[in-house]
């Protein structure tokens, strides 16, 4: 029997209620489907933080790398720890040592669920640039405290970076619809932004295949909310991406439903799976997280481990579920009430 090697990440708040619940389903469907799934759980939190003054231990990355996959619940506290200091003590360090640069993120309704639009048959694969652009962390601050004093933070764009995302995105899109479109603001951000839109212009020559638009970061909010149909793959820089996804989330009917990949594309470090919302504080504890977006990225890790047919029943019960009513309303049922719903809908 096959084995895969997991590392779960629970960390804060509603992160422990949620990966209870996906690691449920995704055991429940890997004995389904003649494999295993070998787990273990490492406590870097912000509680963890408190205690040894670190999000993780110095050799975190060395322990995490032999895994062959990491479910994460939720980072974050910040009525303990400055989000600065926890983001970029856990997060962000296994994203950019793992090279996970491509960070997938899928937003349709789900049946059952009614989105805030009028819209409902979209159906839009956000790909964001996940390890450089604005969230290099370069820059610094000067003369704190002080009347002059000054913050510089320092986006960086490579070559190599915008390259490899654009063409992760030509390639989705050519097993898609065959649609892609680029989000920079250009028309502001002379250089980087231009930069970006060079790079597609001339890459989309290699995939004659593949129509491409290019969209304003602005222009490509207002069509999130007035034409959702009319996108398929969307890729944006690390920054534009992430706040897109935000409103891809809210279209699909809020954060509970959104799902997340932080993707090593050749396979030479494990990927990183993880619901979008954050860690919710107000409700942790409360039983009423609702649990479908991390069982939706436990599908993905699924997925990318080549266990299709697996992913595949995970994703039909959710949407069994979410059919039924059951986790398709915000705050209405309880954490352990969908999760039951899931499972009975695995069979």
């Amino acid at each position: 029997m096959k084995t895969y090697k997991i590392a779960l990440l629970s960390g804060d708040g509603i992160g422990r209620d949620v990966t209870a619940a996906a690691w449920a389903v995704l055991e429940k469907a890997a004995q389904s489907n003649g494999f295993s799934l070998d787990a273990t759980s490492y406590p870097w939190s912000c509680d963890y933080y408190l205690e040894n003054g670190s999000m993780m231990p110095v050799d975190g990355i060395e322990t995490l790398r032999p895994f062959d996959a990491i479910l994460l619940g939720a980072v974050g506290w910040p009525s303990k720890v400055p989000d600065s200091v926890s983001l970029h003590g856990l997060l962000l360090p296994i994203r950019k040592a793992f090279v996970q640069y491509a960070n997938i993120r899928p937003h349709r309704l789900l049946p059952g669920v009614q989105g805030p639009l009028r819209a409902d048959g979209f159906d839009i694969l956000c790909i964001r640039e996940n390890t450089e652009g604005e969230y290099s962390g370069a820059g610094g601050r000067v003369h704190q405290g002080t009347d002059n004093e000054v913050a510089v933070e320092t986006s960086i764009f490579t070559r190599k970076g915008v390259e490899r995302i654009l063409r992760f995105g030509f390639e989705q899109a050519r097993a898609r619809s065959g649609k892609l479109a680029s989000v920079t603001k250009s028309n502001a951000q002379k250089y980087s932004m231009v930069f970006w839109d060079e790079i597609t212009q001339r890459l989309s020559a290699e995939y004659p295949d593949v129509e491409v638009t290019s969209y304003h970061i602005d222009a490509m909010a207002a069509r999130m909310v007035m034409a959702p149909d009319s996108l398929d793959v969307v890729v944006a820089s690390n920054l534009f991406g992430d706040i897109l996804t935000d409103l891809g989330a809210a279209i699909q009917g809020g954060l509970g439903f959104a799902a997340s990949a932080n993707i090593n594309p050749d396979r030479s470090a494990p990927s990183m799976f993880e619901p979008v919302h954050g860690s919710a504080p107000d409700i942790a504890d409360l039983g009423i997280a609702n649990p479908i977006a991390a069982i939706w990225s436990g599908a993905m890790m699924l997925e990318h481990l080549g266990e299709k047919a697996a992913a595949a029943r995970v994703m039909a019960s959710i949407e069994a579920t979410t059919a039924r009513g059951i986790g398709a309303i915000p705050g209405k049922d309880k954490t352990d009430a969908i999760t039951a719903s899931v499972l009975s809908a695995l069979g």
